[in-house]
């Protein structure tokens, strides 16, 4: 379906509502973009599909874990059980490959009642938990099992259009929190919203660490320079090709430009000037992107690979992002997991890791991956939030 859109002046050609998307001033030059919507057809899952996905060479692919409804982000405990969040059912699973024949044939659920939890976390021993407002901790016990659970922090900012959280702890042994943007491309009333947040020791309090970070819902420490890198959702209803989604190093008190700023420098033009300034002048006072990606591909976690046992020398310090797939453009994009290369701790390249769920043709598709963990042994975990599947990728020497 294709939609031609009159972005600014006196009005809009169709009601943005549909998507929740909110509209801040317009610009004082109307802009026309064309807009498609399409989504390649859903296959159903079953285990002849697992054949079609592709790995690097030396690597394995197997369905560890099936029937899950929409499994999204993960985290691995140092028994090797896997913790699972379903922000639709509100729980959290631990699954455990008892018997070491690389399938999760337990199945407990650790954490009921927890609505819209998403965000999940493994420090000091104990499992974090974040919904969209609410963070929450339970100690792990030997069992895998959850105790002395408590609620850390009760007011975030409310969701709306971005009510997915992830949380990390960072080398200073902080909690940072990524707050997506309420709304596709409003100006935010709560300066919370588009932001990445970091917790004092105490939960007690927070600060605001980098804004104007649309939702950048996978972030990172690079293992070599402690560095944070997250990948950046971009703004939909654009066009096909912008903004592209964008690979950003989060510095404390930076501003990354979201909703009037793209990429490297580039002004939306559709957007509003700031109040005393103009778009290109702000637009220099942002930080720019360090890597763009085709636009609406719709990146959903980010890890870097550790220097775990038994993975491959050249991988290690290299990220993965799972590429969740675009409803917004002509040609799909995403729908796999792929590898950004690192080298003296900056990107220089990517290629594909986990990929297969489309079809040649683009028409039809079989999964989205969501969630990324990877365990001590260097084994990867992906979650399918479309078809209930978790995957492992693991080096061909992994018993």
């Amino acid at each position: 379906m294709k939609k031609k859109l009159l972005v600014g002046g006196i009005a809009l050609l169709f009601s943005l509502n549909l998507v929740h998307a909110q509209k801040g001033l317009p610009a004082k030059v109307p802009t026309t973009v064309s807009v498609n919507t399409f989504y390649p057809a859903h296959e159903d899952f079953n285990e002849k599909l697992v054949s079609r996905l592709k790995v690097p060479a030396g690597f394995d692919v197997s369905a560890v874990a099936e029937g899950l409804g929409k499994p999204r982000m993960m985290a691995v405990n140092n028994s090797g059980g896997l913790y699972v969040t379903r922000r639709d059912v509100g729980d959290v699973l631990l699954l455990q490959d008892m018997d070491g024949d690389g399938r999760m044939e337990s199945l407990k659920t650790v954490w009921s009642q927890f609505l819209g939890v998403h965000g999940i976390t493994i420090h000091d021993g104990f499992l974090y938990l974040c919904s969209s407002t609410d963070l929450k901790r339970g100690r792990i016990n030997a069992d895998g099992s959850l105790s002395d659970t408590t609620t850390l922090i009760k007011d975030l900012p409310e969701g709306s259009q971005h009510d997915n959280r992830v949380i990390a702890f960072g080398p200073d042994n902080l909690l940072y929190i990524s707050v997506g943007s309420s709304c596709n491309d409003c100006a935010e009333t709560n300066a919370e919203h588009a932001t990445l947040l970091q917790v004092s020791p105490d939960f007690k309090s927070r600060k605001i660490y980098a804004r104007g970070l649309r939702n950048t819902i996978g972030f990172d420490w690079q293992p070599s320079t402690k560095e944070i890198w997250g990948i950046d959702n971009g703004t939909d209803w654009r066009s096909d090709e912008f903004p592209p989604e964008e690979l950003n190093r989060i510095s404390q008190d930076k501003d990354y430009g979201w909703p009037r700023v793209f990429a490297k420098q580039v002004v939306d033009e559709t957007r509003e000037d700031p109040i005393g300034t103009t778009k290109a002048a702000y637009a220099k006072s942002t930080e720019p992107s360090v890597m763009e990606f085709p636009a609406h591909s719709a990146p959903i976690d980010f890890k870097f690979l550790p220097a775990a046992k038994n993975f491959p020398k050249d991988f290690q310090d290299d990220a993965l992002v799972c590429w969740h797939g675009s409803w917004n453009r002509k040609n799909p994009e995403g729908y796999k997991v792929q590898r950004i290369i690192f080298e003296n701790g900056k990107p220089t390249g990517v290629e594909d890791f986990f990929s297969g769920f489309l079809s040649t043709d683009g028409k039809t598709r079989f999964g989205r991956p969501a969630g990324l963990a990877v365990s001590n042994l260097g084994t990867v975990y992906i979650s399918d939030d479309e078809s209930g599947v978790i995957y492992s990728v693991k080096t061909k020497n992994i018993k």
